[in-house]
């Protein structure tokens, strides 16, 4: 079983999805453009025709070795996507830093934590995940799978499930249905500097006991007195006896600086 197998990997083999996915970002050539998980070379034909520069980054020497050989204006690294520096990516003059990829549904949420993380030197990304993560990244308030990821996502990018794709797209076919989320990092944070670490406690312990109200969450989850958790809750204008999949970011950012 080879590495990518392992990880539980699909590989794309429609070439009009290939298109599609491209299409989200339109890279030119005086872009840069990192995929993770070049595979088969289905979205790397794509891009390395319209991007200046391609960076392919893949777990398999054998997949990686057969792509520099079909492409070697590429620069396919073996590297694990979820511990690869993005931080260190330079905009060209005049271009863009984007990101695309077909994710290894198994290692998805760690890849995307560390593409958040370089949020500030990346423009834009496209990324194909399993459809309920997708869902999940880009769930309003309210929806039945809004959750921390949602929260934690959306502070800092502009979040939009944009193609849903077949099983019969892939090769071996998933069990699961799949679809490309766009990813737009923004320019300003939806939370002030000063209170992201505090934010992201809030957002971890309100989402910790979905079956609790927000105020017997908070007090679980922050190891804070149930009245003290109460009464940040009201004065920031939210009703403790409500759920946190029913707060806004804004409502939370209001708890938060209470708390």
């Amino acid at each position: 079983m080879t590495r990518r197998r392992a990880l539980g990997q699909h590989f794309l083999r429609d070439a009009g999805i290939a298109r599609a996915i491209v299409n989200l970002l339109a890279p030119t050539a005086s872009d840069l453009v990192v995929e993770i998980g070049p595979g088969e070379g289905a979205l790397t034909d794509e891009l390395a025709r319209r991007c200046g520069r391609l960076i392919a980054l893949e777990v398999d020497r054998a997949l990686l070795d057969r792509l520099r050989r079909r492409l070697p204006s590429v620069e396919v690294l073996e590297a694990d996507a979820r511990t690869w520096d993005y931080g260190m990516l330079a905009r060209p003059p005049g271009g863009r830093v984007l990101i695309v990829g077909n994710l290894p549904y198994s290692v998805s949420k760690p890849i995307v934590a560390a593409l958040l993380e370089a949020r500030a030197v990346i423009d834009a990304m496209a990324l194909m995940l399993q459809r309920e993560v997708a869902e999940r990244l880009a769930a309003p308030p309210g929806s039945k799978v809004y959750g921390a990821l949602s929260v934690l996502t959306q502070i800092v990018c502009d979040v939009e499930v944009a193609l849903r794709v077949p099983p019969g797209a892939f090769r071996p076919p998933p069990q699961v249905e799949s679809a490309v989320v766009r990813l737009t990092p923004r320019a300003t944070p939806r939370v002030p500097a000063a209170i992201e670490a505090r934010f992201r406690e809030v957002v971890r312990a309100a989402f910790s006991s979905r079956r609790k109200t927000l105020a017997n969450a908070l007090a679980g989850g922050l190891g804070v007195p149930l009245g003290v958790a109460r009464e940040a809750a009201t004065t920031s204008g939210v009703d403790p006896g409500r759920r946190a999949e029913t707060l806004a970011i804004e409502e939370f950012v209001a708890l938060t600086a209470r708390l």
